[in-house]
């Protein structure tokens, strides 16, 4: 098995490529090891001194370090569980516990909201996903748009320049109700 490691925007951050499915749909979010319970492979991969977080995507595996570590010294360990975990056969998750999707939003904004979500799904998310993050819709409240972000873009420094200048200036464009994108932890 060949992993393949890309840079992210963030520095904390490194995005692991196995070559295979790592989940079929959506995503997970592992913020930290007490979240990981459903988890066989990020329980494995939290097992490194000095992960800090853990995010799955389709086809990609996305970990945070802490500022205490440098890539140098953990990063052959991450290949290793990752490695180790695709050869023992368990299930990257365990049961139902992916979804990580957009919240529903009850109430007379549903339209809006279908637009919203429609961009983010066929406009960022596939942008962001490059970058090893995602981020969904939380909620819509006066012109004020709600979005977590998780992965790579969690904590990134550019996060804020690319939910301002980026996906603010986008949604703003085609959905004149839209004044404003703030981010929800």
């Amino acid at each position: 098995m060949f992993i393949q490691t890309e840079s992210t925007p963030n520095p904390a951050t490194l995005k692991f490529l196995p070559g295979q499915t790592v989940l079929e749909a959506g995503t997970a979010d592992f913020p930290s090891s007490d979240t990981a319970g459903a988890s066989p492979l990020a329980q494995r991969i939290f097992g490194v001194d000095g992960v800090a977080g853990v995010f799955f995507g389709t086809d990609f595996v996305t970990v945070t370090k802490t500022d205490a570590v440098a890539w140098d010294h953990i990063k052959p360990a991450i290949l290793g569980a990752i490695m180790e975990h695709y050869q023992s056969g368990a299930p990257v998750i365990e049961g139902d516990a992916v979804a990580a999707g957009h919240a529903d939003h009850d109430g007379p904004d549903g339209e809006i909201v279908g637009q919203i979500k429609e961009l983010l799904d066929t406009r960022v998310r596939p942008a962001v996903a490059q970058d090893g993050g995602d981020i969904t819709f939380h909620g819509f409240d006066r012109g004020v748009v709600y979005l977590h972000m998780q992965g790579a873009c969690a904590g990134c420094p550019s996060s804020t320049l690319t939910l301002k200048m980026g996906i603010e200036n986008l949604l703003r464009h085609y959905i004149p109700e839209v004044t404003e994108v703030r981010p929800v932890a």
